[in-house]
């Protein structure tokens, strides 16, 4: 297998052979875990701290289900009453965990590049569970599985990302591992959530969802990301459904037998109705959320083999 990273802090520095050799892990551990193997000698001995600088369920219960499954020692820090919020920087709570001597170190943080920045200070593996408008790579990776598992395959598929692109760190990871990947995206939102400059990075961009999805493999949802927004980005939620919500009328554009993703948490009838959310012939909403626990326990088992790697030779140079 190839996967040589130290981290996983996001999609851009990936080869493509390192994201199939991920997923293909992965793959095997979602099987398992639907046959209820378990794998709890792959991470034990080692300890997993899991920093949230913001609020989480999906994300955080699944990295935590991930780290349990392969053995790990499980910590969840309570950031709501960090030191952080005392006046510590995060430089100095980076070298306090440092001297706890912890193995990964998963974290979500509001500010772009600060989970960066930590792994610059710590002598563990780091994972990027979500950093601000900048990545969510394990989303990206558990997209990615999903769709191969239900297309049979992860290139040369035509693949629509409609919502809040502006303000969305998933859209940003997708399109970074979609592309990498031989695949045609197309991206659909109003033009006062839709960046500049997309057509850059190869992308088709659509103002209007009808022509957006046609003949489209994959339909990928966005949450609209209200907490980041400062201003009247939409007119009401009201008009912005029946615009860019997705339901019956504008899926029939895509090919009968596209798929229909969302990161979560949704907001039906705003961003999707919840019949079509609901099908169970299209959506994949409830597989996502299976094959984040898979990628997650890939990620980490991957990042800990070299982790071990690199500490083993250490010692033998000493």
């Amino acid at each position: 297998m190839t996967f040589r990273a130290k981290h996983l802090l996001g999609i851009e520095h990936l080869h493509p052979t390192e994201i199939t050799t991920l997923l293909d892990l992965a793959d095997s551990y979602a099987e398992h875990n639907r046959k209820g193997i378990a794998h709890r000698d792959v991470l034990a001995g080692l300890t997993q701290i899991n920093m949230f600088f913001e609020n989480s369920t999906r994300t955080q219960s699944s990295f935590e289900l991930a780290g349990k499954r392969l053995g790990a020692d499980v910590m969840n820090m309570g950031m709501q009453a960090s030191s952080i919020k005392k006046g510590e920087t995060l430089i100095d709570t980076a070298l306090t965990l440092n001297a706890m001597r912890p193995d990964l170190l998963v974290v979500r943080h509001p500010h772009s590049g600060a989970v960066d920045l930590l792994a610059q200070k710590v002598n563990c593996a780091v994972l990027n569970a979500g950093d601000g408008k900048h990545e969510h790579p394990t989303q990206a990776l558990l997209d990615a599985l999903t769709i191969r598992r239900a297309k049979g395959r992860l290139h040369r598929l035509s693949i629509a990302i409609c919502g809040d692109i502006s303000h969305s760190r998933v859209a940003r990871s997708n399109i970074m591992l979609l592309g990498k990947m031989e695949n045609r995206i197309r991206l659909i939102a109003p033009p006062t959530l839709m960046p500049s400059g997309m057509a850059d990075f190869g992308c088709e961009v659509f103002e209007n969802m009808e022509e957006g999805l046609k003949d489209v493999d994959v339909v990928m949802m966005l949450r609209l990301q209200k907490e980041r927004m400062d201003g009247g980005f939409i007119p009401s939620e009201r008009e912005y459904f029946h615009r860019y919500g997705l339901d019956a009328e504008k899926l029939a554009h895509a090919k009968s037998d596209a798929i229909v993703m969302h990161p979560g948490p949704m907001n039906r009838g705003v961003e999707i109705d919840g019949t079509i959310a609901d099908d169970i012939n299209r959506s994949v909403i409830q597989e996502q959320v299976e094959m984040g626990v898979a990628v997650r326990m890939a990620a980490m088992d991957l990042l800990a083999q070299n982790l071990r790697a690199s500490r083993s030779a250490q010692t033998q140079m000493v």
